[in-house]
């Protein structure tokens, strides 16, 4: 199993990697398909089961889709671009991607919202089908958007092909176990040997360039963040409010007059500032997940910012620490919120921060799988019950403290000697079997929780 830092953190736009920026890559991939199909096509169709449907107009997952069909891609996304293209397919009903020619695409009749019939798959499931001049289907294929913008194909749902493949990695690790016992063995930190596995695919120039860009991104969505103003879209009326926060908190700089706790409030802007601008549809990485977009980040920037001692050569280490915890909770439970709520998301993103954090400050292996353990586990059943289907309440407050419970697990890690009785192997099993048990209302159907305990106005 080898999963790649830039698989875990992607440069994508908001607001969800799952419902968002999975179809929209499933779009792209069926073009690919039509591309080298022997048959003409004339038209397309697709028909969004299970939370995609529940949850997909919130989300934003008919724009994901449509765009998609139209040659838009996550990674180069253009907002303005893809508006006027938007207006010109319900005007014109049709679509023109790139290499392909022009297709009969009616939204409002070819995308269909099927809440009656969920695909055995997985929650987040997509049928798309291409059409001859009679509108015959003559190509149709299935695909999952299994959470942090990660798409399958039926046949490689069933095969377990989601990993990437390619050349043997010189640390091959599926368990927090396993990467502990190669750590003793080898004398080398986390970060030292993901970065080993990673260079058996780039060069060194690659890789750091890549992941400079990743925090580049990452840093660039909290500046956004931090002034932007007005109402995030959707119908909720929830107002941005990380600017006034800052505000805030730069006025009383040198007052002596805040209390120490005072420094939480930082912890939480950061996150707020990035899932405000995920909520606007802008540009944010995955983290492992848009829903989950600002712990890491915040994190980073919590450590940059007010840590004596940060520094800024230290952030690749921080990146990779955390991508190789993500990658073993997505190897053996999930990060998608749709399939075990909200722990598999945020309760994730918190473990990866605390894992890069503690090992940046300084923790052995064994201090950074301790703090990636008790951030999971103090997470451990919570639901994704998204109001209204929107990224916004509770998703954007909930990264601030996921923020918090990961700074704070990460010191407490740090105050021991790694030795704790709860291994994070074990916690990840256990999220996994609560995800498992967990009401299909409770993981991103907009069904239960606060998603249907809501203001009567």
């Amino acid at each position: 199993m080898f999963l790649s830092v830039f698989d875990i953190f992607k440069i994508g736009v908001g607001p969800s990697s799952s419902h968002t920026m999975g179809p929209m890559v499933a779009a792209g991939r069926f073009l690919d398909r039509l591309r080298a199909s022997p048959f003409t096509a004339h038209g397309l169709r697709a028909s969004l089961h299970g939370s995609l449907a529940f949850t997909g107009v919130g989300h934003g997952t008919d724009r994901a889709v449509i765009l998609g069909l139209a040659g838009f891609l996550p990674e180069s996304f253009d907002a303005e671009r893809g508006e006027l293209t938007l207006a010109a397919i319900h005007a014109e009903h049709q679509v023109t991607p790139p290499d392909l020619p022009a297709l009969r695409f009616d939204p409002k009749a070819d995308l269909i919202f099927d809440y009656a019939n969920p695909l055995t798959g997985h929650a987040n499931g997509m049928v798309l089908m291409a059409t001859d001049a009679q509108g015959d289907v003559i190509l149709r294929e299935v695909y999952y958007s299994i959470g942090g913008g990660f798409v399958v194909t039926e046949a490689e749902l069933r095969a377990g092909s989601a990993a990437t493949s390619g050349p043997p990695v010189r640390y091959p690790f599926e368990s927090a176990e396993a990467m502990l016992a190669m750590a003793r063995d080898s004398g080398l930190d986390i970060a030292t040997m993901k970065r080993a596995n990673e260079l058996s695919r780039r060069d060194p120039a690659a890789l750091s360039a890549g992941i400079a860009r990743i925090w580049a991104v990452m840093n660039a969505c909290i500046e956004r963040g931090l002034e932007g103003e007005g109402i995030l879209p959707g119908g909720l009326k929830v107002r941005r409010r990380a600017k006034g926060i800052h505000e805030q908190l730069l006025a009383e700089r040198g007052l002596n007059l805040t209390a120490p706790h005072v420094i939480n409030d930082w912890m939480s802007l950061y996150a707020m500032a990035v899932n405000e601008e995920n909520a606007a549809g802008g540009q944010v990485v995955t983290a492992p997940t848009n829903g989950a977009a600002g712990v890491i980040p915040a994190v980073i920037r919590y450590w940059q910012d007010h840590v004596p001692g940060a520094r800024q050569d230290k952030i690749e280490d921080f990146l990779l620490t955390a991508a190789a915890i993500g990658g073993l909770i997505k190897h053996n439970a999930s990060i998608s919120g749709a399939e075990c709520g909200c722990q598999a998301e945020v309760g994730s993103a918190a473990a990866m921060a605390a894992a890069g954090l503690c090992a940046v400050l300084g923790g052995s292996p064994e201090q950074v799988e301790n703090a990636a353990e008790i951030a999971l586990e103090h997470h451990l059943g919570m639901t994704c019950d998204p109001v209204k289907g929107l990224v916004q309440v509770p998703c954007i407050e909930r990264n601030g403290l996921g923020a918090i419970k990961a700074i704070s697990a990460a010191s407490l890690a740090l105050r021991g000697d790694g030795q704790h009785f709860m291994p994070l192997d074990n916690c990840i099993e256990a999220m996994r079997q609560t995800g498992a048990d967990m009401s299909e209302k409770y993981k991103e159907t907009a069904l239960g929780g606060l998603a249907v305990n809501v203001p009567n106005c």
